[in-house]
């Protein structure tokens, strides 16, 4: 594994394991073992850094966070969201302690605004985000989700430490104004979908697998019929180049992420292990110049195809 650092030292391992499968909800809920195995096989192979939410499973995915890490807590960085709704003064500071709680510990050390509530004074927000940094209940101010403008409102505020929004090479955004704030000011930036989903997997495209009816994927942007249908030039192309190397296609699709500028970390969520091996192996996969150019070249033909004009297309 290969680490990197926040701006206020907090290191990163480059692949950060993503806790929203664990908690259920709208993932299939598997055996509590199985996922604290898996838990634990993560931080086996490097992984020092874990996502969760309090709203990832009502709490459960941080419980099971907590119980997993127990025994090496000091070694990690678990990071940790507060629900939009729960973003006045004093609800931030409950929820906070009872993660605190859930997750066996008395510090977080990243804490995120899951997602902005434009009912609730931002400067409440942060001010108090700020607070529980300045008494060591947190170490790191976060946001997810948060447009350039708001974040650009956040630090005015406090100083966000790093951010979470959605990045890969089917959700690309982030490049027009986001990312380039983020590296003029030293701010961190963990993706999250960073397989699309699965998208990049090949999974729906190339071995045949279907959403089950209930599966909360059905309908959304990658997953309409004619998005998936547009979308598999830059599949099969990230199976080519990962055939090329002898490795699997997310390996690639994370590989991608971590060679572009300003990124922290790729958050990458499984609950099967074998999976996560091969996702550990990212970090050592070196794209060339060459791939790298070819899957941005396909990457925004398919994206002006799904979203029509607009920056990536550029």
């Amino acid at each position: 594994m290969k680490y990197r650092q926040l701006s206020n030292g907090v290191q990163i391992s480059e692949i950060t394991f993503g806790c929203w499968e664990l908690g259920g909800g709208q993932w299939e809920k598997k055996d509590d073992e199985v996922n604290i195995q898996a838990l634990q096989r993560a931080f086996e192979l490097g992984i020092q850094s874990f996502d969760t939410a309090e709203g990832y499973g009502q709490g459960h995915s941080e419980e099971l966070v907590g119980l997993a890490l127990e025994g090496v807590r000091k070694e990690c960085v678990i990071a940790t969201k507060v629900s939009p709704s729960h973003l006045r003064r004093d609800d931030i500071l409950r929820a906070a302690e009872q993660s605190l709680k859930r997750l066996r510990t008395d510090y977080i050390d990243i804490y995120y605004v899951h997602w902005p509530n434009h009912d609730i004074p931002l400067s409440e927000t942060m001010s108090t985000f700020a607070e529980l940094r300045d008494e060591g209940v947190i170490r790191s101010v976060a946001v997810s989700n948060f447009s350039r403008d708001l974040l650009e409102a956040a630090m005015s505020y406090t100083t966000v430490d790093c951010i979470q929004p959605e990045y890969s090479l089917l959700e690309r955004r982030i490049e027009a104004d986001v990312l380039p704030y983020c590296l003029d000011h030293g701010i961190g930036v963990l993706t999250y979908s960073s397989v699309a989903k699965g998208i990049l997997t090949g999974a729906y495209h190339l071995d045949g697998v279907a959403l089950s009816p209930n599966d909360f994927r059905q309908g959304r942007r990658l997953f309409k019929p004619e998005h998936l249908e547009a979308e598999t030039p830059l599949v099969c192309c990230v199976k080519r180049i990962a055939d090329r190397h002898g490795v699997k296609p997310a390996e690639v699709a994370i590989a991608w992420i971590l060679q572009q500028p300003g990124i922290t970390s790729a958050i990458v969520g499984t609950q099967n292990i074998a999976h996560l091996e091969e996702n550990v192996r990212a970090v050592d996969l070196g794209l060339s110049e060459d791939e790298l150019r070819e899957l941005d070249d396909v990457s925004r033909s398919v994206l002006a195809h799904i979203d029509g004009p607009t920056e990536n297309s550029r």
